[in-house]
């Protein structure tokens, strides 16, 4: 059983329509990550999952049920994109009372903290954390109580880096232990290797939804080959460009060229033979190439 089954769900609010007859589903242990505009669709879809909104036609059921049933609830947790805290309560007393809101034990409260990095300022009231550990307090408030589904908007809004990776590598865990969880972000570099599948959305319409893999083979955009140290970068340029390959230079002495799948091993095979490159990089096409992809196809399909 799929933990999160959106069934042909259209959503107005008033002569707006928000979403188009969308179809979505999370499996046990998967990691989702929801992608589009401002406006695309993202918020609603996760808010029909929590239950705060009602579909105005089609079906949503989280573990089987409605969103809504007090059993589900006790089951999810959620980050909102903004997370707003009372500004006189320490950090530790903060999730204190959220731990009871939930019912959640609290031992669970100082491993939480320690787990998003505000162990040591457990004891500082909330007024002096910065937006970066403001997200991070927010984040444990969603991990009270062990969710089996975790929904995240913009979960990386006021981090660093190191908290990026950080973060990331704590869902990788969740994900380990058979968490399930849909991620919302517009900061896509560095997404990509924490997500199972993606969803791209535009003015409430899915787009695109399958793994990297799968939406690359799709999309057929290509692996760039670049490479330097080259002896003769002018005239592999001027064979491959000739034979239709988009080419560049790439430096001194170095050369890039777009290779699509059928193109790779030959273009590299060429390559060694006809010169000595002293490095030679794979670039296969990012989830931002991806998603900017499907964007522009959707904005002209629309």
């Amino acid at each position: 059983m799929n933990v999160v089954e959106i069934e042909g769900v259209t959503q107005r609010y008033g002569r707006t329509t928000v979403l188009h007859d969308l179809n979505l589903s999370l499996a046990p242990g998967e990691v989702l990550g929801l992608f589009g505009h401002n406006g695309a669709g993202k918020t609603t879809a996760m808010k029909l999952v929590l239950g705060l909104l009602q579909p105005g036609a089609g079906q949503v059921r989280v573990f089987g049920r409605a969103p809504s049933d007090p059993r589900v609830r006790r089951m999810l947790g959620y980050l909102p994109e903004n997370v707003t805290f009372y500004a006189q309560l320490s950090g530790l007393e903060t999730l204190r009372h959220f731990a009871r809101l939930k019912g959640a034990p609290l031992h669970q409260v100082d491993r939480l903290l320690h787990d998003v990095g505000l162990g040591a300022a457990a004891e500082r009231r909330v007024k002096t954390y910065s937006k970066g550990m403001r997200q991070r307090l927010g984040l444990a408030q969603a991990l009270l109580g062990e969710p089996r589904l975790l929904l995240l908007d913009e979960p990386t809004v006021g981090l660093d880096p190191v908290a990026t990776q950080d973060l990331y590598g704590l869902l990788d865990r969740l994900r380990e232990g058979g968490t399930s969880i849909i991620l919302c972000s517009h900061v896509l570099p560095g997404v990509e290797a924490h997500i199972n599948r993606a969803a791209i959305l535009t003015q409430g319409r899915l787009l695109a939804l399958g793994s990297l893999a799968q939406l690359r083979a799709e999309a057929g955009l290509p692996t760039l080959i670049r490479s330097r140290g080259l002896q003769r970068p002018d005239m592999l340029q001027q064979r491959w460009s000739a034979a239709g390959h988009v080419t560049q230079t790439w430096g001194p002495g170095g050369l890039q060229v777009a290779a699509h799948a059928n193109d790779k091993m030959d273009l590299l095979r060429q390559l060694l033979v006809l010169d000595s490159p002293s490095d030679v990089e794979l670039l296969p096409p990012s989830l931002e190439d991806i998603y900017r992809h499907y964007l522009n196809s959707g904005e002209v399909a629309l």
